[in-house]
């Protein structure tokens, strides 16, 4: 394979400066009769695309296999010149051992090729000086006679060096590698087996370089491979040789075919429902190239190959099969005109979408893309290429002339010939024989383009497609490191004080309290010293009558000083502050018998915080801790969560504001607060507590993604940009950051960045649907559930639900059961409460992922507060209507229940129900509802379905939150409810499968905006 024309070339020597010349050494080649065992006398060529740059002299082999050849030679490198820099990348230097034979009298002296070595020269083009290699030498072929072991392998020492780098250290910072590997084309029509000897199949592909004028690359060589056995992997790819000898030389070292998941490919085939196709494909009849090639770009050609896709997202690259032209043909005649035309035939085309590219960090677009017929008009519209990349390939594609070629429908006219002008200017009779001629030849080119075009439908009838790597040294947009982001970060979150400490009313007078004891026993102990002194009697010289008598004296001095009635109103407020605050008594008692309980109960209480105080005062030791006043920060955030369901948003703030005051270098409350401030559509100070919930765990996705949402509220895309970039790089596994991600660069009109993020979102929510299935066969189906009772109401972004994939569609919907009809009486239940309509049977699955990377976007935004529910309930009768689920219709539920609108949710979930009776969710929220309608039986049977898969619903923390008859004191909606109403015409629409996907991005776009 060859480069076309040198298009550039003259930018390219403006911008780079002439270059010395490279130094070639070879030394001593080794183990050369393990090669050939008669082998006596050898000499070295070395040659560069397919010029020869020096022999050695001859030189003997001794008996152990080596040879000292000590040749010295040189490579002109230059822009202008017949060796480029690109030239270095993708032609490797060609040493070709040759063997000397005995010669007879009177006779030259005769040679032959014995072994053959390749040195890769692209370490020069990364700042080396100088290349120090021991090349493997490969044996050449010769006929079976010859006793020749081809795949024993020599060494030859070479050395290739140059005064000073060949790229500076702007241009190795700036310039780039590109790197093209051509694997195969797989389920090629059965017509396109050659019909002779002398027949190659070709694909082409332009490169954009410096200069106005792309480069072709060309792969020629395929090798038609019938159906069989796959290809192996890994294999080795190959240089793009034409004249090697050694076939096992065209081996590209430390360079191999891997393969990998077709899911994870950038192609068009990459979907589930193309996993059995491709697997066939594999071993039917294909054409085989492996062959790798590569192109250096200067600066100015990366600037170019950026703007050649922005304008244009897809390359071509075309196929066809050529008819080598016969050596004894000669000029051709009039007869053989006919199959001239044919040289090239079944010409095709794939379009490479090279968008990815574009994106921060990518380095590699691997994939599969289908082929379908070459038409101009076609090509033109996708890729805006006015002409066929073969038209200005006839040389190296060999063709005779250039009426040979015909790539296709559509086609223009080849000019007229000098024959034909001269015809215009003689008399009509001639004019018109000559038009006839015309017409005729003009009837056979068209034939030939039709038969052409019709070779090349037959691409699209086997389902041809090709193979393909394209492969950069050095992504062309440069994705930030985390530690930048990180920085970033911290430059826009500004510093803030830690909080004053919050005390809680009970405790603040329970210390008042001990401070009152405290200052009235030093005062007491004061008057004691006054009246007694402070001498201490020795030890057991105690006498206790006279202890008693002191009490008494002290007793009358402060009874007639006044000091104990002042010591009296001094603690009288303090007990007066525990009495309302601990134990919460602000009311008058009903009955004497309630107040001696409640003052005996209050004497014991003071007496046992008065010995604490008197011990904390007159001994060293501390006194033992007493327990923690404090609530603990899960009842706490149960309270907050029950006095916003009853829309008791003050009292709520309040129990928020405690759990923050309580552990403020704990980001989860913080987090709490900002949702719960979301509710309240407070956005400025939900961002300072994002903000500061980002400051003490920088590491949080939850805590990036919800400073993300805020600050494209508030317009602040920048901040935004940095928020979201840098959720995806600290959890590339994350289908909730990349699909956030995506719509923010979707609401920039970033269409590119857009449309990677959202595929990087679609090739996880798919590897997550495979390993689902997968975990729950490894694990029995048995999954624990005991920490499903308390846990945060700010959910992880890719906290597993139990709403998944639905088990049917919007035209295929079983009979509906009522939540009624689905619990069964208790004497039933005793007896069979497996067989309730409407209950999840034993073998019906659960746990795949949700429809679409939208739908989970929007799950997370609700959970979050940033999508009001009566925006996400009109998206999600939406997606029922085109495309309904069991996601859907829950969505619909969930979101009619938090607007109180029970008996739409109660229909929205048995829609759901009756689409998939498998799912815990629907039943949980079933259960929410029959309790809040009263109906505790119901209720019951709900729950218990509830809990039939193992897995606790989203729905758990609400039943323990408040909303049970035995927590809830006056319900939210009070009294039975009548029965769902049934709106079936919500469901008649069938849906082409998308709804679902472009109902989430509808709610989930607005609420980042």
């Amino acid at each position: 394979m060859e480069a076309g024309c040198r298009g550039g070339s003259a930018g390219l020597a403006a911008a780079l400066p002439s270059q010395p010349p490279l130094r070639i050494a070879v030394g001593k080649a080794r183990e050369l009769r393990a090669i050939k065992s008669e082998v006596s006398a050898t000499l070295v060529r070395v040659e560069y695309k397919g010029s020869v740059l020096g022999d050695s002299s001859k030189a003997d082999v001794s008996a152990d296999g080596t040879a000292e050849y000590s040749l010295e030679c040189s490579l002109e490198c230059s822009p202008a010149g017949p060796t480029a820099l690109h030239d270095l990348a993708q032609q490797p230097l060609l040493l070709t051992v040759i063997e000397v034979l005995p010669k007879d009298k009177k006779q030259k002296e005769k040679t032959m090729p014995l072994a053959q070595a390749v040195v890769d020269l692209l370490p020069l083009l990364q700042g080396q000086c100088s290349l120090k290699v021991s090349a493997p030498l490969y044996a050449v072929p010769t006929s079976p006679s010859e006793s020749l072991h081809p795949q024993a392998k020599g060494g030859l020492e070479v050395t290739v060096c140059t005064p000073e780098p060949l790229l500076s250290a702007a241009q190795l910072s700036s310039g780039n590698l590109l790197s093209i590997t051509l694997e195969a084309a797989y389920s090629v029509p059965e017509a396109l087996a050659p019909a002779g000897p002398l027949q190659s199949y070709v694909a082409c592909l332009q490169v954009p370089a410096a200069g106005e004028q792309d480069l072709p690359l060309l792969f020629k060589n395929g090798l038609l491979k019938l159906p069989g056995e796959k290809e192996p992997l890994p294999r080795p790819k190959k240089w793009p040789l034409d004249d090697i000898l050694a076939p096992a030389a065209l081996s590209i070292p430390s360079s191999f075919i891997l393969g990998g998941p077709f899911e994870d490919e950038d192609g068009e085939l990459n979907k589930p429902e193309d996993r059995e196709f491709r697997t066939q494909a594999e071993s039917r009849r294909r054409i085989v190239w492996d062959t790798e090639s590569r192109r250096y770009l200067d600066p100015a050609a990366v600037l170019h190959l950026q703007q050649q896709i922005l304008e244009c997202r897809c390359w071509p690259v075309e196929l066809c099969r050529v008819s080598l032209a016969s050596p004894s043909k000669g000029k051709g005649n009039k007869a053989d005109k006919g199959d001239e035309d044919r040289q090239l035939s079944f010409h095709g085309v794939a379009y490479v979408n090279m968008v990815p590219l574009l994106c921060p960090g990518v380095r590699c677009l691997r994939g599969a893309f289908p082929v379908h017929s070459y038409q101009d008009s076609e090509v033109l519209e996708k890729t805006k290429r006015q002409h066929s990349a073969f038209r200005d390939l006839r040389t190296q594609l060999s063709l005779s002339k250039e009426g040979s070629w015909t790539p296709g429908a559509g086609s223009s006219r080849p000019a007229p010939s000098r024959a034909q002008k001269e015809d215009r200017e003689k008399p009509l009779v001639r004019r018109m024989s000559t038009v006839s001629k015309m017409q005729s030849d003009a009837s056979a080119e068209a034939d030939s383009m039709a038969s052409a075009s019709l070779d090349g439908q037959q691409y699209d009838e086997a389902g041809t497609f090709l193979l393909l790597e394209i492969k950069l040294d050095k992504a062309l947009v440069p994705r930030r490191a985390q530690e930048e982001l990180s920085r970033r970060i911290k430059e826009m979150i500004p510093p803030r004080p830690p909080l004053p400490p919050r005390t809680s009313g009970a405790k603040k007078a329970v210390e008042d309290y001990h401070n009152h004891v405290s200052s009235i026993a030093v005062s007491i102990l004061r008057e004691y010293h006054e009246l007694f002194g402070k001498q201490l009697p020795e030890q057991g010289a105690i006498d206790h009558q006279a202890l008693e008598d002191q009490k008494h004296q002290l007793c009358f001095k402060l009874n007639t000083s006044g000091k104990y009635f002042a010591f009296k109103e001094q603690l009288k407020y303090a007990v007066v502050n525990i009495v309302r605050e601990k134990y919460l008594k602000t009311t008058a008692f009903e009955s004497q018998e309630q107040l001696q309980a409640f003052l005996s109960e209050l004497y014991v209480y003071l007496v046992e915080q008065m010995h604490i105080a008197l011990n904390q005062l007159l001994f060293e030791e501390p006194a033992p801790p007493a327990p923690p006043a404090h609530t603990p920060q899960e009842q706490l955030w149960l309270c907050a969560r029950e006095a916003e369901f009853n829309k008791d948003y003050k009292l709520a703030s309040l129990y928020h504001q405690q759990r923050v005051a309580q552990d403020q270098c704990n980001a989860q409350p913080w987090l709490d607060y900002g949702i719960f401030c979301l509710l309240l559509q407070d956005t400025p100070k939900a961002q300072q507590c994002f903000q500061q919930a980002l400051s003490l765990d920088p590491h949080n996705l939850q805590s990036l993604l919800l400073c993300g949402i805020v600050a494209v509220t508030l317009q602040h895309c920048e901040e935004a940009e940095i928020f979201f970039e840098s959720a995806c790089c600290l959890e590339p596994s994350s289908v909730v950051a990349w699909t956030l991600s995506g719509l923010f660069y979707e609401l920039q009109a970033n269409d590119v960045q857009a449309e990677m993020d959202f595929r990087e979102a679609k090739k996880l929510l798919g590897a997550q649907g495979r390993s689902i299935p997968e975990a729950l066969q490894g694990e029995g189906g048995q999954e624990d559930t005991s920490n499903g009772c308390l846990r945060s109401p700010s959910p992880a972004p890719e906290e597993p639900g139990p709403e998944r994939a639905p088990d049917g569609s919007a035209d295929k919907l079983p009979k509906v059961v009522e939540p009624a009809r689905a619990c069964a009486a208790p004497k039933e239940e005793a007896t069979a409460p497996e067989t309730a309509p409407g209950a999840p049977s034993p073998g019906s699955g659960f746990g795949q992922p949700p429809c679409s990377i939208f739908m989970k976007a929007v799950e997370f935004l609700l959970k979050v507060n940033a999508v009001q529910h009566c925006r996400a309930k009109q998206t999600f009768l939406l997606a029922c209507k085109s495309s309904a689920s069991c996601l859907t219709w829950l969505g619909v539920g969930i979101a009619c229940y938090r607007l109180e609108e029970l008996v739409e949710a109660e229909a929205a979930l048995s829609e759901a129900n009756a689409i998939s009776n498998t799912n815990a969710e629907v039943w949980g929220y079933l259960t929410l509802i029959c309790l809040q309608g009263g109906r505790e039986l119901e209720a019951q049977q709900c729950y218990k379905y509830t809990l039939k898969p193992k897995r606790f619903a989203d729905c758990t923390w609400e039943m323990r939150c408040g909303h049970s008859p035995e927590l809830l004191p006056s319900p939210l909606a009070p009294g039975p409810l009548s029965a769902p109403r049934r709106q079936r015409e919500a469901t008649a629409v069938p849906g082409p499968g998308k709804g679902q996907g472009e109902a989430g991005r509808a709610v989930a776009a607005p609420a980042l905006a």
